[in-house]
């Protein structure tokens, strides 16, 4: 519990990507978003905070994250339950914005720095969801396919598969996505069933 607490201070405390970066330094303040605890069972693991985040200092307090808690069949409350839910984007501040006002990727810092020490002090995580392709790159490692349709279609193989935690690739909430859902009606017919019923379990 110290060990998780002193590390979790460390992250929220950190400035690599302005001090030491790997490549152009953040564009403003560091504002690292997370949250974790010793007796969280569910992990949702994700791309980086976006503007409203990075304000807020609170993850998913837009309309990416209404449409997760939909998935999840959660209420705020539950979600934001930091006892049973950990919640560790792949980049843990608001990475800036590119030319045409998307979100830049997530910062390569954050994994390289933090991410391995922190899951390993988690052991109790009994599920992750995987938001996306940057967050089932680092979860699924060799075993995620080369895009995310292909990544999506495994789904049944990636949760079943013989590892701990369990992996349940999703893909983006944003609205940038909503093509992709429409194109895939399995997988709110068949995917999200037992996404919820997977959180209902462990809430």
């Amino acid at each position: 519990m110290a060990e998780l607490n002193q590390m979790l201070a460390a992250i929220r405390a950190c400035r690599h990507c302005v001090e030491t970066p790997q490549g152009q330094p953040l564009p403003h303040e560091p504002r690292p978003v997370l949250r974790a605890s010793a007796t969280a069972w569910l992990a949702v693991c994700s791309q980086a905070p976006g503007t409203r985040v990075h304000l807020s200092g609170t993850p998913f307090t837009d309309a990416s994250g209404d449409r997760l808690r939909a998935w999840m069949g959660v209420t705020p409350e539950e979600f934001y339950d930091e006892a049973r839910v950990a919640i560790v984007p792949m980049g843990f501040c608001f990475p800036g914005q590119d030319s045409h006002g998307g979100d830049l990727p997530p910062r390569r810092e954050c994994a390289a720095l933090w991410h391995r020490e922190l899951f390993a002090a988690l052991p109790q995580i009994e599920l992750v969801l995987a938001v996306g392709s940057y967050a089932q790159d680092f979860h699924l490692g060799a075993d995620r396919a080369k895009t995310l349709q292909e990544t999506m279609l495994a789904w049944r193989t990636h949760l079943k598969a013989k590892r701990r935690p369990r992996v349940l690739p999703l893909p983006h909430p944003s609205w940038r996505n909503n093509g992709w859902l429409k194109k895939n009606p399995w997988f709110e017919a068949e995917l999200l069933p037992v996404l919820r019923r997977e959180v209902r379990r462990l809430l």
